[in-house]
């Protein structure tokens, strides 16, 4: 319903303001503003001052502010978008009868539920809200209030009223991809309870346990599903791939069979493709056993680093052992001890007992399904709640005042100190051995490279400060080259550029002396004369050089041929030796082949008899575990059919015996009974549905009088 408040007469118009049932009234008689209060009578709309008043029915909203609330835009705002479409405004939305908004309810439902695609007019209203309770059940939807308020939602949804349909619409349309996705889940999730009587049988059973196995597997590939979904992997990507391989591939294929037409004429071709083949083979073979080398190399490499460090470590402890006591090492291990047993004893038991809390935890939080945001907002509540009332409890105790708590809370208080303490200065002297241990690889390592680099081990002691003070004598020394070469270079500076000068002079001096030379005649004079000089100098210098390099070489030949001498004379008891030598290995590398055929003929044998006989033990062990798991079949089997046999021999006794209440207890008589009440109760209901169909009709045109005779009212 809607009130239309007029304005007064030279203001506008009128204004038509929509109003909803069922709220509150700020400018009821009597109230000032600011103040409100439900109006459920007829009264009059008083908004502001240039307004004339207007009555309203019953349960109307009197107000100028209060419009439409946020949580009716946003349910409008969505059923207005995709995939609903369904062209409401606020008036038309407020305006919508019980019937309708229970099918734009059912609507929102069955788009995160397909299965809840139904006419409500074709269905009775407690099977659509039995129906519509299951699933917000399975959704975690929670009615806000305590039991009563349960039972009023309940009988809300069943008539379609707008204060319980409201939330539930709001809450269904925030999270509609989340509820997909849990309504999606609770179709394979949802575990059905089979009585335990009826789990007793073999084949009940074995469908339960494999019912539950298939659960399982659901889970475990939905998981694998959503991380290969986020782990960024794109199909079409993939597809691409797969296709640009495949066209790979019959590349290669065309290349194979084009080479294979070209080898088909070559002679002897199959011959030579059994040698590329072999040498294909041997080729993997030299990578593995190149890798298998590496792999040594690398474990020899580790095992040298470890054995360094265990000589550092026995020399350090004898450089420790050398100047101490007895009394000073007995000490030093006592203090080991206490600090291993306090860290095994205290230390390490409190973190293990911790680190299986925590996983304990994590696996329960994993195990719990996925939380919205509201299901974090309602724990977060109860968490506060939890801590205030924590406060509450403290501050009694603390109100208590009782002086032997106060005594004994002071010396809990210094024993926490203490025991922290003592954690945190062990947690210290465990850092700093780790970090010591790591220094000494690290160490260590650093040794090795310089090692390897240039084959020198790293200084220590006085030889690293002798070698520092040398540094110190050569820095000096490059200090005082590099001054002097500093000074070279500048007084450089000025000869080069004194230099610079003089060929500029020169240049001019001789482009006066040829413009001379021009005017007298005899142009080119002073370059011929200049060109002889240099000529006759130039000779001079090269007869000397060849007068020098004719003595060198002289002397040079007689200096090798004195140096070969020496070297042959030196060299000679060499070569016997290495005659000797040569003699030997050639004599211990054919003893070594020798053996080695044999190792390789014992070896081959050993292997051909250690694979007969572990072949012999595997089929000997599966021929056990066989007869083990069939034995163990036969005693399970054996017990159900005993079970099972005495169970018909007590329903036998039951059934023969006199005793009426023994016959009561039997199955059959139990099971009779059972059938017989429920033949009744279906002879009631077929009654009762005869009753209602007879009496549909009339009432249904009942109702709609009713309707009638209120739309007259109003």
């Amino acid at each position: 319903m809607w009130s239309p408040l007029s304005r007064t007469p030279g203001a506008g118009g009128t204004l038509f303001l929509g109003i909803p049932r069922g709220c509150w009234s700020s400018a009821h008689a009597g109230l000032g503003p600011g103040q409100r209060r439900f109006c459920p009578e007829l009264c009059q709309i008083n908004v502001r001052p240039g307004f004339n008043s207007s009555p309203h029915p019953r349960g109307l909203l009197c107000g100028y502010d209060l419009i439409m609330s946020d949580q009716i835009k946003f349910i409008v705002d969505n059923l207005n978008k995709e995939p609903f479409r369904k062209n409401y405004n606020l008036i038309t939305f407020d305006s919508l009868e019980p019937m309708q908004l229970l099918q734009v309810l059912n609507d929102v439902l069955a788009e995160i539920d397909p299965k809840q695609v139904v006419d409500i007019r074709e269905e009775m209203p407690e099977q659509t809200a039995k129906r519509m309770l299951s699933l917000l059940g399975i959704l975690k939807y929670k009615p806000p209030g305590n039991a009563t308020d349960m039972s009023t939602f309940r009988q809300g949804l069943v008539i379609g009223s707008k204060p319980v349909i409201y939330p539930v619409l709001h809450w269904l349309l925030q999270r509609t991809n989340e509820l997909k996705k849990r309504a999606y889940l609770a179709r394979f999730l949802i575990k059905l309870e089979v009585p335990s009587e009826f789990l007793q049988d073999e084949t009940v059973a074995d469908t339960n346990k494999q019912y539950e196995e298939l659960m399982e597997a659901f889970k475990n590939l939905h998981k694998e599903c959503e991380q290969l979904k986020t782990s960024g992997f794109s199909t079409a990507e993939i597809r691409r791939d797969i296709s640009a391989m495949e066209e790979e591939k019959d590349q290669l294929i065309k290349r194979v069979e084009r080479l294979k037409k070209r080898v088909e004429t070559v002679q002897n071709h199959q011959r030579m493709l059994k040698i590329a083949r072999q040498l294909r083979v041997e080729k993997e073979r030299e990578e593995f056993l190149a890798q298998q080398k590496q792999e040594q190399k690398n474990q020899l490499f580790h095992a040298v680093q470890r054995l360094q460090r265990v000589q550092n470590q026995l020399k350090s402890m004898r450089h420790a052992a050398a100047d101490a006591k007895p009394e000073s090492l007995m000490k030093r291990l006592e203090e080991e001890i206490k600090f291993n047993s306090y860290m095994v004893t205290e230390k390490f038991p409190k973190e293990l007992e911790s680190k299986k809390k925590e996983l304990h935890f994590l696996q329960k939080v994993v195990s719990e399904p996925a939380m919205g945001h509201s299901d974090l907002l309602e724990l977060e509540s109860k968490i506060n709640e939890i801590n205030t009332q924590i406060n509450q409890l403290i501050e009694k105790k603390m109100m208590r005042n009782e002086p032997i708590e106060g005594k004994l809370s002071l010396y809990r208080q210094q024993a926490s100190i203490i025991s922290r303490k003592k954690e945190a200065k062990a947690e210290e002297l465990q850092e700093a051995k780790e970090k010591l241990a790591n220094l000494e690889r690290e160490v260590s390592v650093k040794t090795n490279q310089t090692r390897e680099f240039d084959g020198t081990e790293v200084l220590k002691g006085d030889e690293f400060k002798r070698y520092v003070s040398k540094l110190r004598s050569k820095s000096t020394v490059f200090k005082k080259k590099h001054q002097i070469i500093a000074e070279f270079k500048a007084e450089f500076g000025l000869l080069q550029r004194t230099e610079e000068l003089l060929k500029q002079r020169h240049e001019n001096i001789q482009h006066q002396l040829q413009t001379v030379e021009e005017k007298k005649g005899i142009s080119g004079y002073s370059y011929t004369q200049e060109e002889l000089e240099r000529v006759s100098a130039l000779k001079t210098e090269v007869d000397e050089m060849k007068g020098r390099t004719l003595d060198d070489m002289s002397e040079m030949v007689k200096k090798l041929n004195s140096l070969v001498s020496e070297k042959k004379s030196a060299l000679a008891p060499v070569i016997k030796e290495l005659r000797q030598l040569r003699q030997k290995c050639q004599e211990l590398t054919q003893e070594c082949d020798e053996k080695k055929s044999q190792y390789d003929s014992c070896a081959a044998g050993l292997e051909s008899n250690r694979s007969k006989l572990e072949q012999e033990v595997r089929g000997l062990r599966e021929e056990c575990l066989q007869e083990e798991s069939r034995y163990h079949y036969t005693n399970c089997m054996i017990k159900n059919l005993e079970i099972q046999l005495r169970r018909a021999t007590d329903e036998m006794k039951a059934y023969v015996s006199s005793d009426q209440q023994e016959k009561r207890k039997a199955i059959r008589e139990q099971y009779t009974k059972n059938i017989a009440e429920q033949e009744n109760l279906g002879k009631k209901l077929r009654e009762k549905q005869k009753a209602v169909r007879e009496s549909h009709g009339p009432n249904m045109k009942q109702a709609k009088m009713w309707r009638d005779f209120e739309q007259l009212m109003e």
